[in-house]
């Protein structure tokens, strides 16, 4: 049997019928479709969402960039479980997805792309937004997306959609595989009908699978652990994408071995866990990164040790230190010339915890004693950063992240991405739930956190939900506080205000730049911008944009603002203006390097005092084979 439909109306009635399903729990793969209409795609997938609304719910977004974010963020809270579809129009449309594109894929977290295309048949041609390859007529902007997508995709014929739809769904569900997936449609293919099999639309339910450790790598890796002195753990987003963080904790107090954790990989154990020693690596606590020197075994689980994890390989410089690499991904299992132990996260870690307490293997007293009393002044510094002496006075940034922690408990989710915020995170958050902590730093894009937020409001309607923005970030991206409005997604913002690229700045100086072009001030008379700060409101911005505003010029306003706003049923945004003075105690220094090369040769002070500095810094690394 067969049923006749357009290829935009057979695509959105075969995603509607897929589910996935792991450790017994079977859910939705394709939970809705967010989508900007153009000439690309109103008349083909915009007719079959209207078609088959009772099927696949829509969302309507405002920029085709944080359209992916969403989605991004709702997979992410989905434990990569479900996502989102993305539609567009061809060109600019389309073109807004790569950067979308590209944070989910190398986050490994999946969404489905679905842009516009230009006319299959070549009839109208060149059609409006076409970019002309004199060189190549199958070519289109679509094209752009080939490097940021896991599988890519063009359905240049109805009978086409068949196995590429099967092919994507495939890659979704592959949790080594997964990120963003592009099925390409041409406009003209889109409202084209063909007689499709019945088969085709029955529900398919797609097994993530746990991968056990192979047991001659199992062997291997119990052997290791037994003869390391001061093994270190380090835990990364594959914990969380695994469901391992139970798997984690029986194994670390079973071994009183420490872990450390990635931005990705924070919250793996709850802050105040015994063996819970904080974030590790350039934006990581004292106690984390001197373990990490010292570490003669490096317990990777589920990191793709990113040159912030390693401290630009200048990290992990004890004698004779070795890594031993759980990862469900040979490609990440085998760096760092690593011993790999290919295996789901949470399979892998049951299985070295089974055969270390058949040895009663635990670490030694003396190394216990010695990172529990380092963790406990680490946190003497935390609440030294969060104190506010005086709290009628402009509040630093450590400071709001310190009353937004006396007022969160476990079901406050916290989102980030980029800025000074992220390193402040790292060091400072305390995580009181395997889900409190969402920094996406694999791209740390600027503009994720308004749309992730409300992403993750989405995929769990019960939670708290904050969004951590800077003044930079946010004039990146705003709009979808429009959708939040629109959608009743009661979401929560905190606008921090420092009048420019906070991060940025502070790197310039450091690496010999001098903070040129990194803040929000008026022009001087040479021409760099040190003038007064400008005078923009963007709490009035905000405002014009439909979330409900609270302004705070204290501390006092500040703690009352952010109890007010967790209480709002509303989008509620806190606006406050955060001290920046030298004079003003912030979070500590990077307590390890990262490498931004400098300038070789230059006349200017600054620079030539950084390059020293950087070339001693760049005589500390080391390969590891």
């Amino acid at each position: 049997m067969t049923i006749r439909l357009t290829v935009a109306q057979a695509l959105v009635r075969f995603l509607a019928a897929q589910y996935t399903e792991r450790d017994g729990a079977r859910q939705r793969l394709i939970s809705a479709t967010w989508g900007i209409f153009g000439h690309g795609n109103v008349a083909g997938l915009g007719q079959a969402l209207v078609e088959y609304g009772a099927d696949m719910p829509y969302h309507q977004g405002r920029n085709e960039q944080s359209m992916v974010h969403a989605a991004v963020g709702y997979a992410r809270q989905s434990n990569r479980l479900s996502t989102h579809a993305v539609t567009t129009s061809i060109g600019p449309g389309a073109t807004n997805l790569v950067t979308g594109a590209a944070l989910a894929t190398i986050n490994h977290l999946p969404v489905l792309l679905l842009p516009g295309d230009i006319f299959a048949t070549r009839v109208a041609d060149p059609v409006l937004q076409q970019l002309e390859v004199p060189y190549a007529g199958d070519i289109s902007v679509n094209d752009s997306l080939r490097p940021v997508s896991r599988y890519f995709d063009r359905v240049a014929r109805p009978e086409a959609l068949i196995p590429a739809a099967l092919q994507a769904m495939r890659v979704l569900t592959d949790p080594v595989e997964t990120g963003a997936v592009t099925l390409a449609l041409p406009q003209d293919v889109q409202a084209e009908a063909y007689d499709w099999p019945e088969e085709f639309f029955a529900e398919r339910t797609w097994v993530v699978r746990r991968p056990g450790a192979d047991p001659t790598e199992l062997a291997d890796a119990v052997r290791a652990i037994r003869a390391a002195r001061s093994p270190l753990v380090i835990a990364g987003g594959g914990v969380h994408h695994s469901r391992a963080e139970e798997a984690l904790a029986e194994f670390a107090e079973a071994t009183g071995i420490p872990v450390a954790s990635t931005q990705a990989g924070k919250g793996s154990l709850r802050y105040d866990h015994p063996q819970d020693v904080g974030g590790v690596g350039h934006t990581g606590t004292a106690t984390a990164n001197e373990l990490a020197r010292q570490a003669d075994l490096v317990i990777g689980v589920g990191t793709r040790y990113t040159d912030f994890t390693t401290a630009s390989n200048t990290l992990f410089t004890g004698d004779g230190v070795r890594f031993l690499n759980l990862n469900i991904a040979s490609h990440d299992g085998h760096k760092l010339a690593g011993q790999p132990l290919i295996a789901d996260a949470r399979s892998g870690l049951t299985e070295l915890t089974e055969a270390l307490r058949l040895h009663g293997h635990h670490v030694g007293d003396t190394y216990l004693g010695e990172y529990t009393l380092d963790k406990e002044r680490w946190e003497q510094r935390v609440d030294a950063c969060y104190e506010a002496d005086e709290i009628d006075v402009r509040p630093t940034q450590p400071q709001v992240l310190g009353a937004l922690d006396a007022l969160v408990d476990e079901s406050d989710v916290i989102i980030n991405a980029a800025g000074s915020l992220p390193g402040d995170l790292h060091k400072l958050w305390r995580a009181r739930s395997r889900d409190q902590y969402h920094l996406e730093y694999g791209y740390s894009c600027m503009g994720y956190e308004i749309p992730a937020a409300i992403g993750v409001k989405m995929a769990a309607p019960e939670r708290t939900v904050w969004a951590l923005v800077g003044d930079g970030t946010y004039l990146m991206m705003p709009t979808e506080i429009v959708t939040a409005v629109q959608e009743g997604i009661a979401v929560k913002m905190i606008l921090i205000q420092n009048h420019g690229y906070a991060s940025i700045g502070g790197l310039s100086e450091s690496v010999g730049g001098e903070r040129f072009g990194t803040a929000y001030r008026f022009q001087s008379d040479d021409g760099t911008y040190t003038g007064a700060p400008l005078p923009v409101d963007l709490a009035a911005n905000v405002a014009s944009l439909g979330m409900r505003v609270l302004r705070a010029k204290t501390v006092r306003d500040l703690r009352a603002a952010l109890a007010e706003a967790r209480a709002a049923d509303t989008p509620t945004c806190v606006y406050v203006e955060t001290e920046t003075s030298d004079t003003v105690s912030g979070a500590p220094e990077a307590q390890a390097w990262w490498d931004v090369p400098v300038a070789e040769t230059a006349t200017r002070a600054s620079a030539v005092k950084a390059r020293e500095l950087y070339e001693r810094h760049v005589s500390t690394r080391r390969r590891h084979l």
